[in-house]
């Protein structure tokens, strides 16, 4: 039987990166999916008018994406895009 270390040795890099993939994608969809029901039931409770309650639910499903976006971005170590741009940076020494 293969130790973990010679487990991973064995495994390449395509294949835990699917598994990371696999199981951010997991996490999107349980995230964003309760977060959208307690959202609507909250709703439901709280408030009466129809644009509310969609409000309330949007709400939910916003908390969900983002709290799912943060998690998968740990869990892939920031193999994410960085769209911060250049020029919003504050000038360094180094570019002078």
């Amino acid at each position: 039987m293969l130790g973990e270390e010679e487990q991973k040795i064995v495994c390449n890099d395509g294949d835990i990166l699917n598994a990371k993939w696999d199981a951010c994608i997991d996490l999107s969809l349980r995230r964003v999916f309760y977060t959208s029901v307690t959202g609507a039931v909250s709703s439901l409770v709280l408030f009466r008018g129809p644009a509310s309650r969609w409000a309330a639910l949007a709400f939910g499903a916003g908390v969900g994406i983002g709290s799912a976006y943060t998690e998968s971005s740990r869990i892939l170590e920031g193999s994410l895009p960085n769209w911060t741009s250049k020029t919003a940076l504050p000038p360094t020494d180094e570019q002078n």
